[in-house]
């Protein structure tokens, strides 16, 4: 297993980086914010560069490439705050997809998605809030060649997305039985928004009151294997929500640290001071354990690892403790200004504060670890 990043993902990352310097400023985060601008010219110039082709196979009209590359862009992206629809897109839409569906049904819903004419999210947590097949309870009755859904996701990325990947059971069933994946077109949903921590992306709940999906709509047809080939695509948005929480965490770390060298009490400046160093210490070994495990967690899905599983959850749940100790760190070491809406602070602990709930949190993660070792 190679660590080491190739010439081509340096230059991918020194590519992504320069546009996202040029055209995802901080005043276009504010935008959305504030404002309730859309991000649309963001996503349009992602899609013209082929950013959302990234990780579809290439007879789909995508680029072919692999999970480390797709970390290496999502990171950039962290750095950011970026705003936009990649995340749910092309970290939890095309894997689920790409996981459940066969060749016909990733022809159908990937090549508009190559081609920046689609934009897609997963929605899998029901009532218990649980980012885990076994755990949902939103029905897929048999209806004619298709199934028809009940049920409510919660908490779904971007709910307003052109297409869905629901994850729905069979009645009756338990477990991984009768776990299945369809794809819900947006407008057939009712969405009620979440008003989120993070305002730059939105969050809602998705009502699927019984909504009928078309045989050619079943992405994995009901049964433990879907139910598997969901935890795999999970485990590729899980990864992409550690790396990119170690992005916004590095933007924090940078911004603080400037941000000591220049202001002065008593007449040196504050990061010259004992204590501040000892944060600055601790928050930096939290920011390289966290990129560390997020890297190899994305390179065992690259490669296929049989420790995967567990590197997930273990990165996910170190970009949780990082979030939690920047975030604190970030804001205290500014002082007043840190609290200040002013200042753009707020809007990166906002961030990394909404990535370590989604999809688990620290400590879910920690328990999942705990029964994958059988402890």
């Amino acid at each position: 297993m190679e660590l080491e990043f190739t010439p081509e993902q340096d230059e991918l990352r020194d590519s992504v980086r320069a546009v996202l310097a040029r055209e995802c400023p901080m005043s276009l985060v504010r935008k959305v914010v504030e404002k309730g601008a859309t991000a649309e010219a963001l996503w349009a110039q992602m899609a013209a560069l082929g950013w959302p082709a990234l990780t579809i196979p290439e007879d789909h009209g995508g680029l072919g490439l692999g999970m480390v590359e797709l970390a290496v862009v999502v990171e950039e992206l962290g750095r950011v705050d970026a705003p936009g629809p990649f995340l749910a897109t092309v970290t939890q839409f095309v894997p689920a997809v790409l996981e459940t569906a066969g060749t016909e049904g990733r022809e159908r819903f990937l090549s508009p998605v190559a081609a920046g004419e689609c934009t897609g999210t997963l929605a899998i947590a029901d009532d218990g809030g649980a980012a885990d097949p076994a755990a949902v309870t939103t029905v897929a009755e048999p209806d004619g060649d298709g199934f028809r859904l009940r049920g409510i996701k919660r908490s779904v990325l971007d709910p307003s997305a052109d297409e869905l990947a629901v994850i729905a059971r069979l009645p009756g069933t338990s477990g991984d039985d009768g776990v299945g994946a369809f794809a819900v077109p947006g407008t057939a949903v009712d969405v009620e928004p979440v008003e989120a921590l993070d305002g730059s992306r939105p969050l809602g709940h998705v009502a699927l009151e019984g909504i009928h999906v078309d045989g050619d709509r079943v992405l994995g047809a009901p049964g433990p294997g879907t139910a598997a080939a969901v935890r795999r695509a999970l485990e590729v948005a899980t990864a992409a929500l550690a790396i990119e929480t170690v992005g916004a965490c590095q933007t924090i770390f940078d911004v603080t640290l400037d941000y000591a060298k220049q202001r002065e009490q008593f007449g040196v400046p504050i990061g010259s001071f004992q204590a501040i160093k000892h944060k600055f210490a601790d928050m930096l070994i939290a920011l390289e354990r966290a990129r560390a495990t997020a890297y190899f967690a994305a390179l065992t899905i690259a490669e296929h690892d049989a420790r995967r599983e567990v590197a997930v959850s273990i990165a996910k749940a170190a970009a949780g403790d990082c979030a939690a100790l920047l975030a604190k760190e970030g804001v205290q070491i500014h002082g007043g200004i840190g609290y200040t809406w002013e200042h753009d602070m707020h809007l990166w602990v906002r961030r990394v504060r909404t990535d370590a709930l989604l999809l688990g949190t620290a400590a879910n993660h920690r328990a999942r670890i705990a029964d994958l070792i059988g402890l």
